[in-house]
């Protein structure tokens, strides 16, 4: 049998029938990988550098807040001291207070008012008894009672509450 007849028994292809499929397989992996690549790369420096995603996304498309100016503190010095309210036996209270803002004017306006925030911040301060502050819960009530006294004394004088929170650094019942 001749190599010919042999090959097309066995199934065999000759070699020069055989296409070359490898260039355009490799080439079209190496297209896959560079288009990867480019949008991984994208998307990184899109999320690196906050870009906003396309308009017309609806509820998708996040609204990003302008980030917070640093917070100030101002303390109400002096300490306040108060009686409180308690049938049983003369007991104090000494407290000291930090307001915290993030505008500058606000603290100044704190400081303007001091005489009026001092007065109502006593006249709260004197009305607890000791059981309503001796744990946790009754001295976070307190500190949100003294955030309110001020917001609403802030806000009678300047329009706008300003204060953010109040923060108790030193807090002594006897």
């Amino acid at each position: 049998m001749s190599a010919a007849a042999k090959t097309a028994d066995e199934g065999d292809i000759p070699p020069a029938a055989v296409p070359k499929a490898k260039a355009p397989v490799l080439a079209m992996i190496v297209a896959v990988m560079v288009s990867a690549a480019a949008s991984g790369g994208a998307a990184f420096w899109f999320s690196s550098h906050g870009a906003a995603p396309a308009a017309g996304h609806g509820e998708e498309a996040k609204k990003e807040a302008p980030p917070k100016a640093p917070a100030q503190y101002l303390a109400l010095d002096p300490a306040f001291v108060v009686n409180l309210e308690d049938p049983d036996a003369s007991r104090f209270l000494q407290l000291e207070i930090q307001v915290m803002a993030r505008d500058a004017a606000v603290l100044e306006a704190v400081k303007l008012h001091q005489p009026r925030i001092r007065n109502a911040l006593l006249l709260l301060l004197g009305q607890q008894r000791t059981a309503q502050i001796a744990d946790r819960a009754g001295k976070e009530k307190l500190q949100a009672a003294v955030l309110a006294e001020i917001q609403k004394i802030l806000k009678d004088e300047t329009g706008k509450p300003g204060v953010e929170a109040v923060y108790f650094t030193s807090f002594v019942t006897q």
